[in-house]
């Protein structure tokens, strides 16, 4: 019972942190620019990551083929991709930013399938992929007449790290790294650090660090706890419950996000969006139906 209790307690902290970032990001869009702001925070994130990693003793350094291509993929994909996010919220509001986050899971799957030779797809998972995509038609609702506006194209942005994130995920999955969590993280976020920070030169994004104080607070909340410690929370869940049950976090971060955004931000949520986040975990659900069904029954979950 008390392992339980530590489980949904570590859950809604996860959800917590994740969900504060949104808004966090929208605070520190006031003061920085996008891209430079998301460098800052895997610059924070990675010398954290890799001082625990060393600090733990052991082999810490991505030597072999598999731990570089793991590193590499994470670098590019998971923690590059994720700059599309920052610029994407510069028109898109936090709580819808979240919302989009819940295709995730759907869209690892279909990447899966893509890459990984033993992923298979029944028909109900087919159906549960295009309901998927339906709900997130229901948030994103592009506009053919008017696609490149400021909060359709930060929409599409927004769609673009999703799909980005899921594919690093599946690429450091095909890698089989060897690597301690800590320091795959940490080598990762260093190096799609480095792909942010050249970016942002590219794009002409000022160098000037923040002056104003609650931009320093949201480059050291996102760094320290939204990604660090988060972190070690993530891969605690993932290590005692599996990865479907905690892949189910990616459902409670935005409605945290949302009344965050809500309350400090004086956002407001459509009901087509809500509608179409519930419609995403119907799609989500039907895609996983079977592993739901052994997590609820109790029954042991195929290795992965």
């Amino acid at each position: 019972m008390n392992s339980r209790f530590a489980t949904v307690g570590l859950f809604a902290l996860l959800a917590t942190l994740w969900g504060f970032s949104f808004p966090a990001i929208d605070i520190g869009l006031r003061s920085l620019d996008p891209v430079l702001f998301a460098a800052f925070r895997y610059d924070i994130a990675a010398v954290l990551l890799l001082a625990a990693a060393l600090a733990r003793g052991t082999d810490w350094r991505p030597t072999d083929r598999s731990n570089l291509l793991a590193v590499l993929a994470g670098g590019l994909f998971l923690v590059a991709g994720n700059g599309l996010l920052f610029v994407g919220q510069q028109t898109v509001p936090s709580g819808v930013a979240a919302i989009m986050q819940s295709l995730g899971p759907i869209v690892t799957s279909l990447w899966a399938l893509a890459i990984l030779p033993q992923e298979r797809l029944s028909p109900v998972g087919a159906v549960g992929i295009l309901v998927g995509f339906v709900g997130v038609g229901l948030i994103v609702r592009p506009d053919p007449a008017n696609l490149l506006a400021g909060d359709g194209t930060g929409r599409l942005l927004i769609l673009g790290q999703v799909v980005s994130v899921a594919l690093g995920g599946v690429l450091v999955q095909r890698a089989k790294p060897t690597l301690g969590q800590a320091a795959l993280s940490g080598w990762s976020m260093l190096v799609g650090g480095v792909v942010l920070h050249a970016t942002s030169l590219v794009l002409g994004e000022s160098l000037v660090l923040p002056s104003a104080l609650q931009a320093q607070v949201a480059v050291l909340y996102l760094g320290v706890f939204a990604t660090a410690v988060a972190f070690f929370i993530y891969f605690t869940l993932l290590e005692m419950r599996g990865a479907l049950e905690t892949s189910l976090v990616a459902y409670l971060v935005p409605i945290v996000a949302t009344v965050a955004g809500v309350f400090l931000l004086g956002e407001s949520i459509t009901p087509l969006t809500v509608v179409g986040f519930l419609v995403v975990f119907v799609g989500f659900v039907l895609l996983k139906r079977e592993e739901i069904a052994n997590l609820v029954s109790g029954s042991p979950q195929p290795a992965d």
